[in-house]
């Protein structure tokens, strides 16, 4: 079944970063394993997903809680150096990001991007991949008192674009944002990447689409309906 039409013409789109508009859940995920693997720590992969969306200091206490908290820091500091290997390289882009930040463009719409990576990894991820003069404004965790799913990233990102909450529309993989989102007034549309929406998810009530490419339909419609 097809997701209800936008309510609303947006005046400005936020997007989350890691899992949406970047490859990137699938590159950290593998390089968690790898660096695990090196230091003789069995995890089941599915452990991993559990940490999809969250931000450091929530993985940093999952780890430690499974593992200790000084293999939990090896193991993190390990997957940083695979990681940053990925980064320089360019994390590859989710499909339909380039075509949908086009269009977005050509009709003068503000863009921003909230994610919970921290400043200056993320600036790197998105000047690497290509991505960091398509937006108007980058909120990151470090510029927030609390992460997400609290709202604080995503009303930092209205205020900053000077657009009112309840006129922004947002784009999130992972249910942590799409909680973020509703928190803040804004209507998300969940694009998920490794993580199937669950009952409990779904229960939100919130738009979930399969593609990036679906929700540029959405506002193709909308922008056709006018009003």
């Amino acid at each position: 079944m097809s997701p209800p039409a936008l309510p609303f013409l947006p005046q400005a789109v936020i997007f989350d970063m890691d899992g949406l508009m970047l490859d990137s859940e699938r590159a950290i995920t593998t390089c968690l394993a790898q660096a695990a693997e090196e230091l003789g720590q069995s995890i089941e992969p599915d452990y991993w997903l559990g940490m999809v969306g969250k931000g450091d200091a929530a993985c940093r206490a999952m780890l430690a809680e499974r593992i200790g908290d000084a293999t939990a820091q090896a193991l993190l500091a390990r997957c940083h150096v695979l990681y940053d290997s990925v980064v320089e390289a360019g994390v590859p882009l989710r499909p339909g990001i380039v075509e949908l930040l086009d269009l977005l463009a050509a009709r003068a719409i503000p863009r921003a991007v909230a994610t919970s990576t921290r400043r200056p990894l993320a600036l790197r991820k998105l000047e690497t991949a290509g991505l960091l003069r398509r937006f108007d404004v980058i909120c990151t965790s470090s510029d927030v008192a609390h992460p997400k799913p609290a709202p604080d990233i995503y009303l930092l990102a209205a205020s900053r674009l000077h657009v009112a909450p309840a006129q922004c529309l947002v784009l999130e993989d992972s249910p942590t944002g799409v909680r973020a989102a509703l928190a803040a007034g804004m209507t998300p549309i969940q694009v998920p990447d490794l993580l199937a929406p669950d009952a409990e998810v779904r229960a939100l009530g919130h738009r979930i689409v399969d593609s990036l490419a679906d929700a540029q339909r959405l506002l193709e419609l909308r922008w056709q309906a006018g009003g």
